[in-house]
């Protein structure tokens, strides 16, 4: 049984994570649908704001984007606008919980694959003006194994695998685990065990992950830790709010203030390349 590998830079480099650093992008996604992934995105989003950070999300998810409606939000227009030239980058942000930052981005990603060098250009360069005001940015990808999904996770700085107990989730989730190692050269993956009845639960489903990982991928499974089932998670939902805000007393919230702060520890490229217009030059390159 493999021993959970730590999920992040030492303790040392953890304190000093508080300081200003290069915009670190987080890549959340999953092996199939149902899992929370979006829940997830949003409140890990919402607990980095709570911590200090400019906390921003990218809703890359082309068939279910759906921040917006987790969080109350009606976006007049999207990436896709952006992309045609209606309107300019900043035009479509919108500003969530604790000053989260969202780009409802929707109908733009599969656009994005098919940008000439010289959008791409463009679209890089709009980033790039704002990335002063990125300290993470947490992509929510599609669900399954798609060029979307390739391409962002691919790209980020680290990814964040989000599985439940159940069979599918797990085998697809090891299934997109192995085609970003093998076609992409990613070596380390976080998991978090989602929706789970304790936190014995959480460290067992981690470890089906692991094994498989360890036994037939050069890959590094490394515990995020979990997210428990807590009906606080199901009112929030109903009430349009992220459970961090809406119940901070509930065991979800404790869950995802745990889960920011270990994601505060993890590592980025060091330099220029951590910035996020980098990422997005990356991501956009595996598209084309």
């Amino acid at each position: 049984m493999p021993l959970d590998k730590p999920a992040g830079a030492s303790p040392a480099n953890g304190a000093a994570a508080v300081a200003k650093r290069p915009g670190l992008v987080i890549a959340v996604t999953s092996g199939k649908g149902g899992v929370g992934k979006t829940n997830v995105s949003v409140n890990l989003a919402v607990a980095l704001a709570l911590r200090g950070r400019k906390a921003w999300i990218l809703d890359a998810d082309l068939g279910l984007a759906n921040v917006d409606v987790l969080l109350g939000l009606n976006p007049r227009n999207n990436l896709s606008h952006v992309l045609q030239g209606e309107c300019e980058l900043r035009d479509i942000v919108l500003e969530g919980p604790a000053g989260v930052r969202i780009v409802p981005a929707s109908s733009g990603i599969q656009r994005m694959a098919e940008l000439s060098r010289l959008e791409s250009s463009g679209i890089i360069h709009a980033f790039s003006e704002m990335a002063d005001d990125i300290d993470v940015l947490i992509v929510d990808t599609a669900a399954g194994i798609s060029s979307s999904v390739s391409m962002f996770a691919a790209a980020a700085h680290q990814v964040l695998l989000v599985v439940c107990n159940e069979p599918a989730s797990i085998t697809d989730g090891y299934a997109l685990v192995k085609v970003l190692s093998r076609d992409h050269g990613i070596r380390d993956v976080q998991v978090l065990s989602n929706m789970v009845r304790s936190q014995l639960e959480g460290r067992e489903l981690y470890q089906k992950i692991a094994r498989v990982t360890d036994r037939y991928l050069d890959v590094t499974a490394r515990y995020a830790g979990f997210v428990p089932h807590d009906d606080f998670l199901r009112r929030a939902l109903q009430r349009q709010e992220p459970v961090v805000t809406a119940f901070p007393a509930c065991r979800a919230t404790d869950a995802f203030k745990k889960l920011a702060q270990m994601a505060d520890t993890w590592d980025g490229p060091g330099g220029a390349q951590g910035q996020v217009e980098f990422f997005l030059e990356q991501a956009l390159g595996v598209a084309r």
